[in-house]
């Protein structure tokens, strides 16, 4: 029932967030708008704008110029994909052409950049020095994070402190700040700001583990090629529980291949099979669940109205995710 709530309001809001993206990217340089609106049109879940709507109608903030504040993050994130593309060299995102294999590199990157500055000059529009630090913070954070990962690339001795300062960085920090400055925006007490921010960090983090779990789901059920984070190196918490399984010879053999990047397509597979099969995916997807027990708890200082049913409602939509 919760999960129905939460589809039916996102049909309600997706049109209105969608358009808000559309007419952003009209206001873009016409050198940058063919990117942009390629990135935009592979689509998403626009999980960020909708969380920004939800905290600051849940804190009473009801006028229509929320959804030019909740788009703000989205164009940052878009720009942030458009860069991790590059870097990762990916020929797709959502199963389109990744932009930089449809326009010149140094176009794409400069795309992403003027969606950055686009996405800050949004959010001066509002004239809050708060939202504006928020999001230069989120800016900061997801870099440093982004950098931090590529530090610990084919790094096999990656910590688990390491780790989450990796997605706490890349995945959790912007998550948290769409929700802080939909709290901003209304106004809200300080305690109802923290809460708001408790709870988008436990959910970003949660978010991440899952997807991290999910990398070794069979491609039939989420559409990807299986392990492809044991492919580029990152020591995520499934690949860590399978590595600190293995016996004494086989974990330096397999961290001399991750240190290498050498593990044959065959290799791959096998060690994505055993990962499912020994119950690796489900270890990590409990220790999200602890995060999103807190998330829920982070909760308890707003107010009841429907929108913080649909708050934890996607706490159960992270929980339950299979693709």
């Amino acid at each position: 029932m919760a999960s129905l709530l939460l589809k039916g309001r996102l049909a309600l809001e997706l049109p209105k967030i969608n358009q808000a993206l559309a007419h952003a990217c009209k206001e873009l340089p016409l050198s940058v708008q063919p990117v942009a609106e390629h990135i935009f049109a592979a689509g998403g879940k626009r999980l960020r704008p909708f969380l920004t709507l939800l905290t600051a109608r849940l804190l009473g903030y009801t006028q229509e110029d929320i959804y030019t504040l909740a788009i703000s993050l989205e164009m940052l994130h878009a720009a942030t994909l458009l860069h991790d593309d590059i870097i990762d060299q990916a020929p797709l995102r959502r199963g389109q052409p990744a932009a930089h294999t449809c326009f010149p590199l140094n176009t794409t990157i400069l795309a992403g950049d003027a969606l950055l500055a686009a996405g800050n000059a949004l959010v001066a529009t509002f004239n809050d020095p708060q939202l504006s630090l928020c999001f230069s913070k989120a800016t900061t954070m997801t870099c440093a994070g982004e950098i931090t990962e590529i530090a610990h690339q084919h790094d096999p001795d990656l910590s688990e402190a390491s780790y989450l300062e990796i997605i706490r960085g890349k995945t959790a920090f912007l998550i948290s700040c769409a929700c802080t400055m939909g709290a901003i925006v209304a106004k809200a007490p300080e305690e109802q700001v923290k809460a708001c921010t408790s709870f988008g960090e436990n959910i970003g983090l949660a978010f991440q583990l899952v997807d991290d779990a999910l990398d070794f789901a069979p491609e039939s059920v989420t559409g990807k090629p299986s392990g492809g984070d044991l492919r580029e190196g990152k020591l995520t918490p499934p690949l860590r529980y399978y590595q600190q399984s293995l016996s004494t010879q086989a974990r330096q053999e397999f961290d001399a291949a991750f240190r290498t990047g050498t593990f044959s397509p065959q290799e791959c597979q096998d060690i994505a099979h055993a990962i499912h099969a020994q119950g690796f995916m489900q270890t990590t997807r409990d220790c999200a669940n602890t995060y999103l027990s807190q998330a829920l708890e982070a909760l308890l200082p707003l107010p009841q109205r429907p929108e913080k049913d649909l708050l934890k409602a996607m706490a159960e939509y992270v929980r339950d995710r299979t693709k």
